[in-house]
């Protein structure tokens, strides 16, 4: 009789190494809020420090590529004006006038102060012809005026032949105050200009600069005491000496009477070269 043997299979039991059971700590995982808040402020670091170098570079140093016959490269950009020739570019731009309301008429320029009337503040002077109280900067100024003697026949014969206007290097609204009072009715001045229509040239010093002012400089003539007021169109200007307080003073008279021989040219500049030349005998 033979025994049946039975094999029995023993499970191999494995122990847990301690290699395998460990395990390494893990990083906590950063929000995502807080990685893109690094991200942009990394960003924004990178950005701010390029900007501060270009601003640095345009800065110190703006060039332009311009082709030279000896060579090619970038040059300096000269500043808009020449500080050595000691000019500025105008500070002011001046309005052009309206169209004329009469096609070929010529326009005389006045000057104001010192050529049509002399005023001043302060005590009163003995003379005077009328006072104005213009407000500037907020506070109420008396001037007290003096007509130069002639200058309401001026301004009626003038308005007949000529278009007159009035450019002063006065403020509005000191000047605007002094024509009310020469013309009252408005009509024998067609147009006001003021200081905000002359240019500065240099500091502290305005021209009455014709050019821009829609007319043509064959048919325009000025009238002002100042040399400085019209450097840029001498040509077309007729010096008077200043007027203060000289009751004796008929230097308007004199414009009269060019303004009527001047008329009867075709270009104003030829009758004020005549005027200069030294042979006006007060031609009428």
């Amino acid at each position: 009789m033979v025994s049946k043997i039975t094999r029995k299979t023993l499970t191999k039991s494995y122990k847990h190494s301690p290699k395998t059971n460990h395990r390494r700590p893990q990083k906590p995982t950063p929000s995502p809020l807080k990685t893109l808040s690094s991200a942009a402020t990394s960003i924004n670091r990178s950005l701010s420090s390029c900007r501060r170098r270009l601003v640095k570079i345009f800065a110190s140093l703006t060039v332009f590529h311009t082709p030279s016959k000896r060579k090619q490269g970038f040059h300096r950009l000269r500043p808009a004006h020449d500080d050595k020739k000691g000019t500025r570019p105008p500070l002011l731009s001046t309005p052009a006038l309206p169209p004329l309301s009469i096609t070929r008429r010529k326009t005389v320029f006045f000057d104001l102060d010192e050529t049509l009337i002399h005023s001043c503040t302060g005590m009163p002077p003995e003379l005077y012809d009328f006072t104005i109280h213009p407000v500037i900067d907020g506070k109420a100024i008396p001037f007290y005026v003096l007509k130069r003697p002639g200058v309401e026949e001026l301004l009626r014969i003038a308005a007949e032949l000529y278009e007159v206007v009035i450019f002063t290097a006065g403020r509005r609204e000191y000047a605007s105050l002094v024509l009310d009072r020469l013309d009252p009715k408005r009509k024998l001045i067609a147009h006001r200009l003021y200081r905000d229509s002359c240019r500065e040239i240099e500091a502290g010093k305005l021209v009455k600069d014709l050019s821009g002012l829609g007319r043509d400089l064959g048919k325009v003539i000025i009238v002002d005491d100042n040399p400085a007021s019209y450097a840029l169109q001498k040509e077309n200007a007729i010096p008077i000496s200043p007027f203060i307080n000289d009751l004796s003073d008929w230097k308007l008279r004199e414009v009269i009477k060019f303004l009527n021989f001047a008329d009867n040219f075709e270009d104003t500049r030829e009758a004020v070269a005549f005027y200069l030349s030294g042979d006006w005998k007060g031609e009428s």
